[in-house]
């Protein structure tokens, strides 16, 4: 099983890194969220978010993540306790996670009318991952992308790049549906354009969307990878590593032969 039939793709943290776009539409929430002026962010503090922002479960927590480090929680802290700190943060401010996600999206929405060009220029994409997209599709392998970011955006983020992929082959966030269901329709109903259904192999840099698949019996045998190098700690790097279902995948793997992506004892 050196080749997958077909392959599945998470987008964030998978093929594009959007880090800076991440932080800029944080920081904008941030200072409407708690009243502050719409200066510059603090030196520094950028680089404080990137390497936290895999603790991240929905877009409305990135603002009290800038919180908590202007209030001077420990970055170890936030890697090792984020779950605990949320609802602590959210008595103590008094913020609603509504409130916060209105706050998230008015500033993404706003940016995107105004400026789309951009706002597509704030992302880039993983050295490598284009050209090895580029060569699975030459190949016969059949992609299909799945992400809960827009796929409008996704579209013409892969079209930027040289990439032209057929919309249907984009399942983004408004088809509103987990990736498990999206697995299983490729299932059941595979692309007539793919040569058969299996196998499948399916990227994704978040631990815990794996785990949901590998809890799946009906998908036992779509072959899991997580993506080392995306929106994930090295916590649950460490976890993924021993796990016979799930294959931990480095971005050199990723972009070489897919016989490299699986490593025999």
């Amino acid at each position: 099983m050196s080749t997958p039939a077909i392959l599945a793709l998470d987008f964030d943290g998978v093929l594009c890194d959007g880090l800076i776009e991440y932080f800029q539409t944080a920081w904008k929430a941030y200072c409407q969220i708690f009243d502050q002026p719409q200066a510059a962010p603090p030196a520094g503090l950028a680089e404080r978010f990137y390497p936290l922002r895999p603790v991240i479960e929905t877009g409305w927590e990135m603002p009290l993540l800038l919180h908590a480090l202007q209030q001077g929680v420990e970055e170890a802290a936030v890697l090792d306790h984020w779950s605990t700190l949320v609802p602590e943060i959210l008595q103590a401010t008094q913020v609603q996670p509504p409130a916060a996600m209105a706050a998230v999206d008015g500033v993404r929405d706003r940016w995107i009318q105004a400026d789309f060009e951009g706002w597509l220029s704030l992302h880039r994409f993983y050295p490598g991952v284009i050209e090895r997209l580029r060569g699975a599709i030459a190949a016969g392998v059949f992609p299909l992308i799945i992400s809960t970011k827009e796929g409008r955006f996704i579209q013409a983020l892969l079209a930027q790049a040289g990439i032209e992929l057929p919309r249907e082959q984009i399942i983004g966030k408004e088809i509103q549906q987990p990736k498990t269901v999206t697995l299983r329709q490729l299932q059941e109903s595979p692309p007539a354009t793919a040569a058969n259904a299996r196998p499948i192999w399916f990227i994704e840099d978040r631990l815990k969307t794996l785990d949901k698949v590998k809890a799946a019996p009906e998908l036992s045998d779509v072959t899991l990878f997580l993506a080392d190098w995306g929106y994930n700690t090295q916590a649950e790097r460490d976890r993924a590593a021993p796990d016979p279902r799930i294959h931990l995948l480095s971005l050199s793997q990723m972009t070489d032969d897919f016989s490299a992506w699986i490593q025999t004892e």
